[in-house]
């Protein structure tokens, strides 16, 4: 069934979409008004960051994961709140793949599970 908010119907909701970044939440790695692509998916890996949906709010965040399986959205700059999820009704809508910084584009693998 096609999401009214995004747009698309059939195939196109399987296909990668572009989002601009509005605030300073995910700085510095993306900073305001940069350019992410997010592939849809319902899954995601430790550390992946991703457009989610928590209690009909939508959120650009990092997804963790920690070792006694509590989860939790995190934004990369630290003024900003973490989000418990245990809990709350949330969803993820995609993982972001890609980010375009004034033309300079960076990768990011979904099945990446790095610690840092």
């Amino acid at each position: 069934m096609a999401d009214p908010n995004l747009g698309g119907t059939g195939c196109s909701l399987h296909e990668p979409y572009a989002l601009q970044v509005l605030g300073d939440e995910m700085a510095p790695e993306f900073p305001d008004r940069c350019i992410v692509i997010v592939e849809p998916a319902d899954t995601c890996t430790n550390r992946s960051y991703v457009f989610v949906e928590v209690e009909g709010v939508r959120w650009f965040r990092q997804y963790l994961k920690d070792d006694s399986g509590a989860e939790r959205l995190i934004a990369v700059n630290p003024r900003y709140p973490e989000i418990e999820l245990s809990g709350l009704e949330w969803s993820i809508l995609g993982v972001i793949i890609q980010r375009n910084v004034r033309r300079q584009i960076k990768h990011y693998d979904r099945r990446d599970d790095r610690r840092p």
